[in-house]
């Protein structure tokens, strides 16, 4: 006759468990695992002995406040001779005795979340259930150790800024397992708009990760909900912080999760897509920050940037925009709802920009239907699509107010950047979005996503050519000259006019004020010849008028009095912002204190004052920032240096963020690599 077991208590194993489920960082005190993998409970029972074919024991898992088998959020399975992986199931390990050895698997393709788990009828756990990149059964499975270890395991990375001429490294802490991290990312989960709707159906949704990085585009921006982050571009950032300020998206999480689900003041595109991917990992998902140069917002889905300029060459304020770069995120699963071959990298970009489907979301869609133009693809194509391949048009606007159009080289979509599988450098993945400029199957992309503008021929240059060309180091702080070149190939005498501009600019396109002009009535070339025309830029002018992307746009508009065409070149420079120099002292061991001496030389020819250095790192800081005022101010060509303490928790390569801030010098970071021994 059958017989239920008596038990008595039950241990969970969770040291064990977490380790071999790859969740062990994030603490050892209760059960994470992760989906379509087998944990270990031991039972303890009060009185008899488990006798196999007799003792029997029903499991019913359990997830979200409306539980269903019909949504798939509970499942009842009892004991089986074996694990089965495809399906909750249960089988006993132990020899006949009265402590019994269980091995538990959930399905696959459960929902992840909070579960109970309850056996027979005294006995109930709970535990956190993850999607599973290294289970084969799972949609978010990734066949490879390396890319495992960087785009689920890995704590801290770099995110590329800067121009697509100087790609700018910046580090940062991702901390997915930092304590109560995971928490607040299932919490995100609750607060959004589909759950507080309908938790049932939210949380059967929880099994499919296409579905989960759509509400997690929707919820990093808060503007359509409880969202994590508050976007600003313009203006200060009174009641906040600047997007600038941020090193990492522990502070951010804890800070939305402390104040009552209150977005946190602000965020720009990559503390957006940062704080996704460390989202995305806590949650089980492969996931890289990316970054597009020269990126078009298309606010009209013509797949055009209509630009406008002065009479001067000035810009004038369009609602078309190119960013300087736009970072999104990738996440990495199959696609069944979608025809074979565009399984794996999925982009999807939680700065709020356009609705979709009446929500601030964006994605995902796979990459490769960016690359084939397939625009009718699930979720919004055409807006990923025009931020790589928008055509770039320019009109000068007259005061007469009249328009006219010009000649104007304007790439978009360049040098699409992430960082590499186990190192800081960057890789180029622009291959992956787009066919190689002129080729057959770009040609064919454009057709299927009727690109008409790219289609045609573009206008043929008029015999003269205008390019700006700059050093290649420009520093904040020092004066230097960039460079406007007219190139006459035609066979004849060409008289010019150049108006040779600059201005601040923010990463986002928009303009700031200016920091130096040139006006040259009469430039006179003979064929082949070349003038080169510096434009100087002191930082007695332009310091003032920076704004923290460090960002200046230069602008050349070349009339040529022979034909009456104009030309227009434009190029972004970004500033150098000095170099913080870290050294470790002493031995990097587990629980050993270690100092880092941080050095920073002030590049101004002004002092520094209210000088401070923060310091953070996954397993470095405790989950915290450190902070170390200096004492004094710092004058020019002076050394900012200060030693801050700290004690590392875990063994392995580690990365220390560092960031300095001053009155004259905001937000400069730095990092060192760190090697902490056990």
């Amino acid at each position: 006759m059958a017989q239920g077991l008596d038990i008595a208590r039950w241990d969970l194993e969770s040291e064990f468990n977490n380790t071999d489920h790859r969740t062990d960082l994030n603490g050892i005190d209760r059960l994470i695992v992760r989906r379509g993998q087998p944990f270990s409970i031991s039972l303890y029972l009060r009185s008899g002995n488990y006798q196999p074919g007799v003792s029997t024991l029903d499991f019913v898992a359990e997830t979200g406040p409306q539980p269903s088998e019909q949504y798939g959020t509970r499942a009842s399975f009892g004991l089986s001779a074996s694990i089965d992986t495809s399906r909750w199931s249960a089988a006993v390990t132990s020899p006949p005795g009265d402590m019994v050895a269980l091995s538990i698997c959930s399905a696959p393709d459960a929902p992840i979340g909070r579960y109970t788990l309850t056996l027979g009828h005294s006995a109930r756990i709970e535990f956190i259930l993850l999607f599973n990149p290294w289970c084969p059964g799972d949609a978010v499975y990734m066949d490879n150790e390396e890319s495992l270890a960087e785009y689920v395991l890995a704590q801290d990375g770099i995110v590329f800024r800067g121009t697509y001429k100087h790609p700018v490294p910046t580090p940062w802490n991702f901390g997915q397992f930092e304590s109560e991290i995971l928490d607040i990312c299932l919490r995100i989960l609750d607060m959004n708009p589909k759950y507080l709707k309908n938790p049932g159906k939210d949380c059967s949704g929880r099994r499919n990760p296409i579905y989960v990085s759509r509400v997690l585009s929707a919820m990093v921006n808060c503007n359509d909900d409880n969202g994590v982050l508050l976007g600003k571009w313009t203006g200060g950032y009174e009641g906040g912080m600047s997007p600038m300020f941020w090193r990492g998206s522990v502070e951010i999480l804890r800070n939305w999760d402390t104040q009552a689900c209150q977005p946190v003041r602000y965020g720009q595109c990559w503390v957006f897509a940062a704080v996704a991917c460390s989202i995305s990992r806590a949650l089980g998902i492969p996931c890289r920050v990316v970054t597009n140069y020269l990126s078009a917002h298309d606010t009209n889905s013509n797949l055009v940037i209509e630009r406008y300029v002065s009479e001067n060459g000035e810009p004038l304020q369009s609602r078309d925009m190119i960013w300087n770069y736009h970072c999104w995120v990738e996440n990495w699963m199959t696609r069944p709802d979608l025809k074979p071959d565009f399984n794996g990298w999925q982009a999807f970009d939680p700065t709020p920009q356009e609705k979709s489907e009446g929500v601030y979301c964006c994605g995902p869609i796979p990459v490769r239907a960016i690359k084939e133009g397939e625009l009718t693809f699930k979720y919004d194509a055409p807006f990923v699509f025009a931020e790589v391949n928008a055509d770039v048009i320019t009109f000068m606007k007259k005061k007469d107010g009249s328009i006219s159009k010009i000649f104007s080289t304007a790439a978009v979509g360049q040098k699409i950047s992430t960082k590499s599988v186990g190192s800081d450098a960057r890789e180029d993945i622009t291959h992956l979005y787009k066919y190689p400029e002129g080729s057959d199957e770009e040609r064919e992309a454009f057709k299927k996503a009727d690109h008409q503008n790219k289609l045609l021929q573009q206008q043929q240059n008029q015999g003269l050519d205008l390019t700006i060309k700059v050093a290649s180091d420009m520093r904040k702080g020092c004066d230097f000259d960039v460079f406007a070149v007219v190139t006459n190939n035609s066979q004849s005498v060409r008289k010019c006019r150049l108006l040779f501009g600059s201005c601040a600019l923010y990463y986002n396109g928009s303009m700031g004020g200016n920091c130096g002009f040139k006006d040259l009535l009469n430039v006179e070339l003979s064929p082949g010849a070349e003038r080169k025309v510096p434009l100087r830029l002191n930082y007695s002018k332009y310091g003032g008028q920076l704004t923290e992307d460090n960002l200046i746009r230069l602008a050349a508009l070349l009339l040529d009095h022979t034909t009456g065409d104009r030309m227009l070149a434009v190029r972004n420079i970004v500033l150098d912002n000095p170099e913080i120099k870290v050294k470790i002292l002493g031995e990097p061991k587990e629980n050993r204190k270690l100092a880092a001496e941080i050095t920073l030389q002030n590049p101004l020819p002004e002092t520094l004052e209210n000088c401070c250095f923060s310091i953070e790192g996954a397993n470095l800081t405790g989950g915290r920032i450190i902070s170390e005022r200096l004492g004094s101010p710092v004058g020019p060509g002076e050394d900012a240096k200060v030693k801050i303490y700290f004690t590392p928790t875990h063994s392995g390569l580690r990365k220390l963020v560092v960031d300095f801030d001053s009155n004259k010098l905001c937000h400069v970071k730095g990092y060192r690599n760190v090697i902490i021994g056990k």
